[in-house]
């Protein structure tokens, strides 16, 4: 019994990345869920109360595995340059993965109070990674700048997703230049679209 109730939720959890990758939160409703399952919609709430409660669970399975990519990465750059342009690069490439989409497509306003705090302390330990490597690249605030890093890796995330009218390749790459450069770091050519 424990066996199968593990399957079904895992089920539903693999139904819940798909719609949220496909139609973002709005796709992702309990009829939907027991669509996609086979399920009775009656029998998704056995698994799960709400949709804040897929979403936060999602974010609890799916993360760590996200972060772990972005860490070995990380580990396979032999100087601090290498790491955040390894954290910056990863991060962008897993955007079409079906596990980080799904959790780019969720929105913090849905969820309680103790959901969001703990896709907080996920994202903060994300920025944790860089945060060394930054020190020994010499900025005087790592933390701060670990966290200004993440903000163009989000800006970038957000781009992709859009289908901006540029290639997400042109779109690391201006990622990784700025993570690395700042702004100074753009070739004329890169100039905003």
């Amino acid at each position: 019994m424990a066996e199968h109730r593990s399957m079904q939720r895992a089920a539903l959890l693999d139904a819940a990345r798909s719609l949220l990758s496909e139609g973002g939160t709005e796709a992702l409703t309990f009829p939907a869920l027991a669509e996609r399952t086979g399920l009775a919609r009656s029998s998704v709430y056995e698994y799960f109360r709400s949709r804040a409660a897929v979403v936060e669970e999602l974010c609890e399975v799916d993360f760590p595995v996200w972060a772990a990519e972005v860490s070995a990465a990380m580990q396979g750059a032999s100087t601090a340059e290498g790491k955040v342009e390894a954290y910056v690069r990863r991060q962008l490439t897993l955007v079409g993965d079906r596990r980080h989409r799904a959790v780019v497509a969720i929105s913090a306003s849905e969820l309680d109070a103790g959901a969001r705090e703990k896709i907080r302390a996920a994202h903060g330990s994300l920025v944790a990674m860089i945060v060394e490597a930054l020190g020994e690249m010499g900025h005087e605030q790592p933390r701060l700048a670990a966290m200004l890093v993440q903000g163009v890796v989000d800006a970038a995330v957000r781009r992709i997703e859009l289908g901006a009218a540029e290639e997400p390749g042109v779109i690391i790459e201006a990622a990784v230049s700025m993570a690395l450069r700042g702004v100074g770091g753009l070739s004329v050519g890169d100039g905003p679209a």
